[in-house]
């Protein structure tokens, strides 16, 4: 009977936050920590735990699809994951072998039209599970309406080191000019891969740290971030769901803040204009008739008269000047 409860708890809850979502991120990228402290809690070994995350990763799959995310990223292998025990290593290259063939074959992957790409430095693999990438990839090439990019032996300084050297090789061999470095000269370079700017970093796990994912793409572009402690096989649409919500609310941040630097501009730029109005105004006060004055007034703001006449000394004498040739001019 508790759970039944639960259970209708948290659907209605997730009725709740589709309804207050309105912005979406385009790209996510997710780390997916605590495969193997879920294992561990659970007594089993760190592979169960790795199988165990492998099925929230096709469930977020589903979760982008329905909120319309056009990409997502899947943290699945670091290079310094390379350090870990051959016995641990060996079943997370079968696995991750095993799903990238699933994925490229399966039928709900191309009903939604997802394209597999690999990003990171895919050599360092064993040759069956680069075997595997080239699968994925070439099955999937055709989707256009979906971008599902797993990073594997990936390292965030790495792709910018090897960014900077291409950069500095070709303009060493006079093939570029320093002043045509720009964003788009490095981008071509990270691993041959571009990717969207990412909008929002999901971490699981506990751990509030983004690890060297993404640099270029998720730091230069200012991400939100989310941090839960579910571990990843924990992950569930709820905690999906308030992910979203922190980057609606990061973007409903900003545009305030855009909004109030707008409003503040033009504030400056209206006060300018009315003292400008104004100085004007009382230049022409000794010299228009008052029926004009008044259309004078009605053009400035509520509040605001006509000031008194300038006291400038070049006024005064330009319009002492006006009046003396009025004055000596002969009558009819």
């Amino acid at each position: 009977m508790l759970d039944r409860l639960r259970s209708a708890v948290e659907r209605a809850y997730l009725r709740y936050l589709h309804r207050r979502v309105e912005t979406v991120p385009t790209h996510v990228a997710v780390i997916q920590d605590g495969n193997r402290r879920y294992a561990r809690k659970r007594g089993d070994d760190a592979p169960d735990g790795h199988r165990a995350g492998a099925n929230t990763t096709e469930r977020v799959l589903d979760w982008c699809a329905d909120l319309g995310v056009s990409e997502l990223t899947l943290y699945a292998f670091s290079t310094e994951n390379f350090e870990r025990p051959d016995e641990e290593l060996e079943p997370l290259f079968d696995l991750l072998e095993a799903k990238l063939l699933e994925f490229a074959d399966a039928d709900r992957v191309h009903d939604q039209g997802v394209q597999v790409r690999a990003i990171g430095d895919v050599d360092r693999l064993p040759p069956r599970v680069r075997d595997a990438v080239d699968y994925a990839e070439e099955r999937t090439a055709d989707n256009d309406r979906f971008t599902l990019n797993v990073a594997l032996a990936y390292g965030g300084r790495t792709e910018l080191l090897d960014a900077a050297r291409g950069v500095a090789g070709e303009v060493a061999d006079g093939e570029l000019d320093p002043a045509d470095v720009d964003v788009e000269t490095v981008e071509r370079r990270l691993y041959d891969r571009p990717i969207r700017d990412v909008d929002l970093i999901v971490r699981t796990g506990g751990d509030e740290r983004t690890s060297n994912f993404l640099p270029w793409h998720a730091n230069g572009n200012e991400a939100a971030v989310y941090f839960c402690t579910p571990y990843w096989p924990e992950f569930s649409e709820v905690d999906f769901m308030r992910a979203i919500r922190t980057y609606q609310a990061r973007e409903e941040s900003w545009q305030r803040a855009r909004a109030e630097r707008a409003a503040a501009l033009v504030r400056a730029v209206a006060e300018v204009e009315l003292a400008e109005a104004r100085r004007v105004a009382g230049r022409l006060r000794g010299r228009l008739p008052r029926s004009e004055l008044d259309v004078v007034a009605e053009e400035l703001p509520e509040n605001e008269a006509v000031p008194e006449a300038d006291t400038d000394p070049v006024a005064s004498a330009s319009s002492g000047a006006v009046d003396a040739d009025a004055e000596s001019e002969p009558a009819d």
